[in-house]
């Protein structure tokens, strides 16, 4: 009901402020959008084509915009602002605006995280104070405990606090927690993967079983990995994936298993799995099994990880620097700035060129 309220608005708004006249009328729209909210000639002549405002009633628009500067909005943040949502320059000061982002300032989203929060998403003045605004941001501090926490998870999700909540956003989250996800990974789930988390009830319900099915619980570390592959993967994308992996010698137990370790290698591209397999048991010549053992070797990139490295060791195992012996596959895990300092820039003196040919390997991904 709420939603439908909210389009007829926006629609008869729409309708009130439509124009296709090039008139002066129109003339006085660009350069108002221009002058006043600083938008480029070329977007304030689209904008003008959708919306127009009256030389004799140009003053609520005004309003809006001093109103805007007095929070500290610039220049620059109007313009973006207006381009993205030009009816903005319609909306009531004292009786929109100005509630909202006093509320918004009390709730401790004052100076730049009000201007952050109000850019990522201008909708929000077309949402009920009371009756949304307002249990959306209570219902977020439940589980996010800081603003920035709030502004982090906004990032990654605009719509965050102009969505429908209750449909969907709070049913998720608390069949999580009814399914035995932790407060704490449901706090990090809705900072780091709200996307995720705000997905249609319905459909979150089916995965969340799904994940459950292949045998991954709320309580085990993969679960929310998993749950994320599982929401972003059709059904034949994943029975795809299932027949590339049988193509490259992988049982569906195997896969399964290595899905149950660390989820994200299924959701790479068919090609990446290709040649990552290749490079591991053909070029490194490693087991199958170290690979399901650990998948996560799948999600390395060969051009500028995989090849520098083992061009690497493998001069190194020439000279006799290294032991011949020594596990290649456990030295790929070993994150960069140690794997630099141990097997480059300790050997420089004994093969000059070796940082050019790890430098080099790994911008061209020559092997």
């Amino acid at each position: 009901m709420a939603k439908a309220v909210g389009r007829d608005l926006i629609s008869s708004l729409q309708k009130r402020f439509l124009s296709t006249s090039t008139g002066p009328s129109s003339s006085f729209t660009v350069d108002f959008l221009v002058r006043t909210c600083g938008l480029s000639s070329d977007s304030a002549l689209s904008i003008s084509k959708k919306l127009q405002i009256d030389r004799d009633k140009q003053n609520q628009s005004r309003r809006v915009v001093r109103f805007l500067k007095s929070h500290g909005f610039s220049d620059t943040h109007i313009a973006k602002m207006v381009g993205k949502h030009p009816l903005i320059l319609y909306c009531g000061v004292e009786s929109n605006l100005k509630p909202k982002v006093e509320f918004l300032i009390q709730s401790g989203f004052g100076g730049k995280d009000l201007h952050e929060l109000v850019l990522a998403n201008p909708k929000i003045f077309w949402r009920s104070l009371n009756s949304h605004i307002k249990p959306s941001v209570d219902f977020l501090k439940l589980y996010l405990d800081s603003n920035e926490k709030i502004l982090s998870s906004m990032r990654r999700a605009s719509w965050l606090l102009s969505a429908d909540f209750r449909s969907s956003l709070q049913k998720n989250v608390d069949f999580l927690i009814k399914e035995g996800l932790s407060v704490q990974k449901v706090t990090n789930l809705m900072v780091s993967q709200p996307r995720t988390v705000m997905r249609k009830h319905e459909k979150f319900v089916d995965a969340v079983n799904d994940v459950e099915k292949l045998g991954i619980e709320p309580r085990q570390p993969a679960f929310v990995n998993a749950l994320r592959v599982i929401l972003q993967m059709s059904r034949p994308t994943w029975k795809m994936k299932m027949e590339v992996m049988k193509s490259l010698g992988w049982s569906e137990e195997d896969s399964l298993m290595a899905f149950k370790r660390d989820p994200l290698w299924i959701a790479l591209s068919a090609e990446k799995i290709r040649r990552g397999m290749d490079f591991y048991l053909n070029t490194l010549e490693l087991e199958s099994e170290s690979i399901i053992a650990y998948p996560k070797f799948l999600m390395y990139s060969i051009d500028t990880r995989l090849v520098p490295r083992y061009n690497v060791l493998k001069v190194l195992k020439s000279k006799k620097l290294i032991s011949p012996d020594r596990d290649i596959k456990w030295l790929i895990t070993m994150n960069e700035k140690t794997f630099l300092q141990k097997f480059v820039i300790k050997f420089q003196k004994e093969i000059p060129g070796i940082m050019d040919m790890y430098c080099g390997s790994a911008a061209d991904g020559t092997g």
